[in-house]
Formats: C-alpha cells, structure tokens, sequence
C-alpha cells in the first residue's frame, strides 16, 4: 500500500502532472480567447433567445456525441434553472427522444432525425441551437436549412473548421480553436453564459419576465 502511494506521489509530480498543466493551460488560453471573439456573438444570441421566449417560443437544440450532451445539458438549465428559482423556460434537446431518432433514423436515414423533428414541432420565431464541433454533420445541417424553411432563428456553435456551417446561421458562436475538445469546452463555457444572460434579463430586474410568465408556449395555434 505504502509501495502504491509513493508511485502516485511521484506520478503527480512526473510527466503526467506536466500534461496535465499543459493541457489546462491550453484550455484557459482558448477560453480567454472567447471574451475577445465571441462577447458580443453571446450577447447577441442571448437576445435571440430571450426575444423567442418572451413571446411564448419554444428554443430548441441539437447536436451529435458530445455535442447532443451539450445539448441537453443547455435545455435543462433554461427548462429547468440556471442560478436562480424562477418560471420554467421552454426548452427542449432533440437529442432525447431514442424513439423519435430511432424511428426516424430508420424510416428516413440518419440525417433527417432532426430536421423531422422540427417539422413537426417548430414554429416561426422559436429558435434553434445547432452544435457541431466541425460545422459537417449531415444531421445538424439538414436541421438548421429546416428550422430557416420554419423561419425559426439559428444560432449555430462549432469551431474553426466550421466557417461554412456558421455562415448559414443567423448567429454563429464559433470557438477559436480547431481541436474537439476544446472547441467543446468553449460551446459549454459560451451556452452556460447565454444561460446566465437570459435568466438575468428575464427574471433579475423589476417588470421583466412578465411575459414569460403569462404566455406559456405559443403551441400549434401559431400555425394559423
């Protein structure tokens, strides 16, 4: 036991400690990084987001692998709570539904298990979070060109290789970095804080969220 725990002791303070600050220190410089490039993108989609929830929209989200956690992981802090007690948002992961992605999956392909969703679900003026950490999954695509066909609002997260995804939303949160991981460590840093910007905006000030809270989900009335 003794043994065991000099050679941990030692490990710590080998090669594996001196990768470990390395790559720590590569992630903090990437996300410092976002404060100088994305601020104002963040900004700016938080009032996307809370413009859609304030007149009863509904924002959805997506993703494949890390990127579908992220997802969902960014749909439970606005339906469920970020900081503070207040009225549940209405958000929702299409990445959840293993019956849905299943069926659709296997009925019309892979790529259409997102953008089927939201045609049945979407409405004018929701919004849609597309992740992609490499602007290239089929999947995420077909969804953003079906959430425009909806005149929903994309706001679209990925990375440096993703230049031509971004380009096709209406906002682009794109991490300055080309390697997953830390392109991933910037869309949770940035969907954390669009999080914290909307639950402010809507719940921290005096005569705010009065509209969140009385108009609900638009629902399929919108359709008419």
């Amino acid at each position: 036991m003794r043994r065991a725990t000099t050679r941990r002791q030692a490990a710590a303070r080998g090669p594996l400690e001196r990768q470990a600050r390395a790559a720590l220190k590569a992630a903090g410089t990437n996300l410092a990084r976002l404060e100088r490039t994305c601020g104002r993108a963040v900004a700016a989609a938080a009032e996307a987001v809370i413009a859609c929830l304030e007149s009863g929209g509904t924002v959805y989200f997506c993703g494949n692998g890390g990127s579908a956690a992220d997802a969902q992981h960014l749909a439970c802090e606005l339906s469920g709570r970020y900081l503070m007690d207040r009225p549940a948002l209405a958000a929702i992961a299409l990445t959840t539904n293993t019956s849905a992605v299943t069926a659709i999956g296997n009925d019309y392909g892979f790529d259409e298990v997102y953008a089927r969703q939201l045609d049945g679900l979407g409405s004018p003026g929701d919004v849609l979070v597309a992740i992609t950490t490499s602007g290239r999954s089929p999947n995420v695509l077909k969804a953003v060109q079906g959430a425009h066909r909806l005149g929903m609002v994309v706001i679209g997260m990925t990375g440096q290789p993703g230049a031509r995804f971004a380009a096709m939303c209406d906002l682009a949160l794109v991490t300055p970095h080309a390697a997953t991981p830390r392109i991933q460590e910037g869309h949770i840093a940035m969907g954390h804080i669009m999080c914290e910007l909307v639950e402010r905006a809507m719940f921290d000030r005096p005569g705010r969220g009065s509209a969140a809270r009385r108009g609900g989900h638009r629902g399929a009335t919108r359709r008419s």
